[in-house]
């Protein structure tokens, strides 16, 4: 009977860990946040947010529109849900009282999505310049330059850039190969790999600067994007995800561009505008970024082409 129980409880155990493991750790964690702003609000007026019921979902809902996109107001939505389900409880979330009532503040709020701004060739070539005119040690302009360009060449999510490793990299006769082991939507770790390709310009090429990059920093293995410590040191430490962010916003500012509407998405989504200017297809595209739906990539298809195929252009005046 003993040895049952321990059997049980290991189960219990390993199934636990198995619900965790099924959601990324930062999902995880954006659950967790999006909840504790739920429970706040379910304390601080007398209701109950676990369990809770349709009826105070729909009220938190209202309670965060004047102030919250629809898009975050979804996903708080989605936090709720998973919440309860993994504590086994049951709430409707399709229940009438919450669906119309999303409708409604969609109606009166609009649902435009008004996204980062993303890095243009205009924008790449100002930050590579203006990284080249720094008076700080090569190492670190070449780690900077580095990190810029194959962020805008590849494509990249600010996450799967800084979780590169020498490991995950092949430099052949057209450029270079490298192997993506996990993305926010490849979370069974199926893994890609994204070719980049020589540009005929050496200054402004990801290849050529990241093979610069190794070769100053002597990198033969593990992260090869690192933080450097007081004095420019180099350290074994991989550089967060913040910090491309930090380096973009620093970077756009020394250049003289405004930078607010910057972020660590503008490198990934400047790579796909400025490929659909360049009359790529969505396809291709994707096959770079690793989307999973053509929806986002024909958004930026469709910025792209804002002015190319503006029916103003057939008017003569």
């Amino acid at each position: 009977m003993n040895e049952l129980k321990t059997d049980l409880k290991s189960l219990h155990e390993a199934t636990l860990n198995n619900l965790k493991s099924s959601k990324a750790n930062n999902t995880l964690r954006a659950y967790k946040s999006d909840f504790k702003d739920f429970g706040t609000f379910c304390a601080k007026h007398g209701l109950n947010s676990l369990p809770s019921e349709p009826k105070t979902v729909s009220i938190y809902l209202t309670h965060l529109s004047k102030n919250t996109k629809v898009s975050t107001l979804r996903r708080r939505l989605v936090s709720i849900s998973m919440v309860h389900k993994l504590k086994g409880h049951y709430l409707d979330m399709k229940h009438p009282i919450i669906v119309e009532n999303l409708m409604g503040i969609k109606r009166l709020k609009g649902s435009i999505q008004k996204g980062k701004k993303p890095i243009l060739i205009n924008h790449l070539t100002s930050i590579i310049n203006v990284i080249d005119e720094q008076k700080i040690e090569e190492i670190k302009k070449s780690r900077d330059k580095a990190i810029i360009l194959v962020g805008f060449g590849g494509g990249f999510r600010r996450t799967e850039l800084i979780s590169i490793d020498h490991e995950d990299l092949e430099f052949v006769p057209e450029g270079l190969k490298i192997s993506i082991r996990r993305s926010k939507t490849d979370q069974f770790g199926e893994g890609m790999i994204k070719g980049l390709p020589y540009f005929t310009n050496e200054n402004y090429c990801p290849v050529a600067n990241l093979k610069n990059w190794l070769q100053i920093s002597e990198i033969k293995s593990g992260p090869i994007f690192r933080r450097f410590s007081k004095g420019s040191s180099l350290t074994e430490n991989r550089l967060t995800d913040q910090s491309v962010v930090l380096l973009i916003k620093e970077y756009l500012k020394l250049a003289g561009i405004e930078n607010k509407n910057f972020a660590g998405h503008s490198l990934r989504s400047g790579f796909a505008t400025v490929a659909a200017e360049s009359g790529a297809d969505e396809r291709s595209i994707m096959a770079m970024t690793g989307h999973k739906t053509t929806q986002m990539v024909r958004r930026y298809i469709k910025e792209a082409n804002i002015f190319k195929n503006n029916a103003l252009n057939k008017i003569k005046i």
